[in-house]
């Protein structure tokens, strides 16, 4: 099963966003998704993890018609199925790393904090459980959000411009550490971004526009 996106378009009022967007993307699949400022590209991964609406098109995540899940049973499928990876990390900053970090399972009310530090350690960050997320650089809180995205091994991730507020060293690692920790759980990884040398890791790489997407150059 797989990621099926069919003929997919999106409009605020009259305002067309994109439109003939089709996708499929396979299990432990990474594709990368460029295209200019404004083209649609946040407001596509948004669509993709159904905390936006489209007025075309459908979306299907192995089996399951995005479109036809009331807001109650897209969360319930969130919690389950997608991992999301922010620019500006959304981290809770009254909650300690362990716990930013836990939040998935304790959602799922499946609290398993031998799992979260497996996963701390993954990325990098152990020992740093307790600290809260102002004490840490920039480098490590998106650490935190790719741990947060991967604890409850979710089928998919979708991460939207991870390395843009980072520096080139520090992208590199995090783009590692997100393209490793990803395959390892054996889910699809759609990249949404600016940067070429982070789109030059995924197996493809498509460019939106309006009129939909097409391999990149």
């Amino acid at each position: 099963m797989s990621l099926v996106i069919q003929d997919l378009g999106k409009r605020y009022g009259d305002t067309p966003v994109f439109s003939n967007v089709s996708l499929t993307v396979a299990p432990g699949e990474f594709v990368a998704i460029v295209g200019e400022s404004g083209v649609g590209k946040s407001s596509l991964l948004n669509c993709m993890a159904a905390l936006d609406d489209w007025q075309d098109g459908s979306i299907s995540l192995d089996g399951t018609d995005l479109g036809r899940l009331n807001e109650t049973q897209r969360a319930h499928w969130r919690r389950e199925a997608l991992g999301f990876v922010f620019q500006a990390f959304h981290v809770l900053p009254h909650l300690d790393v362990a716990q930013n970090v836990g939040l998935p399972l304790l959602l799922l009310q499946r609290p398993d904090p031998a799992r979260v530090a497996q996963v701390l350690e993954a990325v990098g960050l152990a020992g740093l459980g307790e600290r809260l997320p102002a004490q840490l650089s920039g480098g490590q809180l998106q650490r935190v959000a790719i741990a947060r995205a991967l604890v409850h091994k979710p089928r998919l991730i979708l991460a939207d411009e991870p390395t843009g507020n980072l520096d080139p060293s520090t992208a590199a690692q995090v783009m590692d550490l997100l393209q490793a920790q990803t395959r390892e759980n054996g889910a699809s990884l759609i990249l949404v971004t600016h940067s070429e040398h982070a789109a030059a890791r995924a197996d493809r790489t498509l460019h939106l526009t309006a009129q939909g997407l097409a391999p990149g150059v």
